[in-house]
């Protein structure tokens, strides 16, 4: 955790879940200047007059370095041929906030944790607190899923509150609220534990999940919420990437999840679009 402007913070987890490797970007890059015999690395010399088997691809995805490569990316900025090797990063525990700014950088694909699919346990909750409970099992309810980047307790029970607050006026001007909140199926439920709020959250939790939930109750969430995502740059953009989101100026959340990514970045790339790393 860290403290920020008076607030403290969790930070992002990554992993890095694949890696293509630089052969194939210096493979193009030789291509480009019919220069395969001059390669340090054997297989790509092999390339200029043999069509790659399966054993030569495997041999050209696991080169370590590439001086070729080195002098394009530092000398001559032919950063073109860096869009050849791709990287994906799985994300635990970023925040939406930086979804956002994530979004931002269109060379990229992200596929991010659902919120159409994934708020049946908040909306289990109020519909549990309203029909036996209150807000503060609401408040209860959801500190246990800790599902905030901040982390004071004092700090995320006023956002807990807010949520509280959007869903308690909804209720009172949606008509059947609660078969928005729940599955046909669970209804039975509601009117079965009405007094027994732990037992009807429970039985909510177990029941079937209504489809598309999320879609109701997207205004009540902020930008503190944890998400989780599966990022793929290729090289080039990654190279952007770390430029602008490892900086002072970037916006202090980016700027962790970017030095996460550097830290689970090989260096045969990092050497390649990071200068203190060479």
């Amino acid at each position: 955790m860290e403290n920020v402007y008076g607030i403290e913070y969790s930070k992002p987890e990554v992993v890095l879940l694949q890696e293509t490797g630089i052969g194939v970007a210096e493979a193009a890059a030789r291509t480009c200047y019919d220069s395969f015999e001059n390669s340090e690395n054997e297989v790509v010399k092999h390339i200029e007059h043999t069509l790659p088997d399966t054993q030569m691809c495997d041999a050209l995805n696991s080169i370590e370095k590439s001086n070729l490569l080195e002098d394009l990316a530092w000398t001559y900025f032919h950063h073109s041929i860096l869009e050849h090797a791709n990287l994906s990063f799985l994300i635990r525990g970023t925040s939406r906030g930086v979804l956002q700014e994530h979004a931002r950088h269109r060379i990229q694909a992200i596929s991010v944790r659902s919120t159409r699919y994934t708020m049946s346990s908040i909306i289990n909750a109020f519909v549990a607190s309203r029909h036996g409970g209150d807000k503060e099992f609401f408040v209860t309810k959801i500190l246990e899923l800790d599902m905030f980047v901040t982390q004071s307790e004092e700090y995320n029970r006023i956002e807990i509150g807010a949520m509280y607050d959007k869903l308690s006026y909804q209720s009172q001007v949606v008509e059947d609220f609660d078969a928005m909140a729940v599955t046909k199926s669970s209804l039975e439920f509601v009117e079965k534990l009405e007094g027994n709020p732990e037992e009807l959250y429970n039985a909510l939790e177990y029941g079937k999940k209504k489809r598309n939930v999320g879609d109701a109750f997207k205004h009540i969430i902020s930008d503190n919420v944890k998400v989780d995502m599966v990022v793929t740059f290729n090289l080039r953009s990654l190279k952007n990437y770390f430029s602008l989101r490892d900086s002072g100026a970037a916006y202090f959340q980016i700027r962790w999840l970017a030095q996460e990514m550097m830290r689970v970045t090989p260096k045969k790339y990092l050497d390649l679009i990071v200068k203190s790393s060479r």
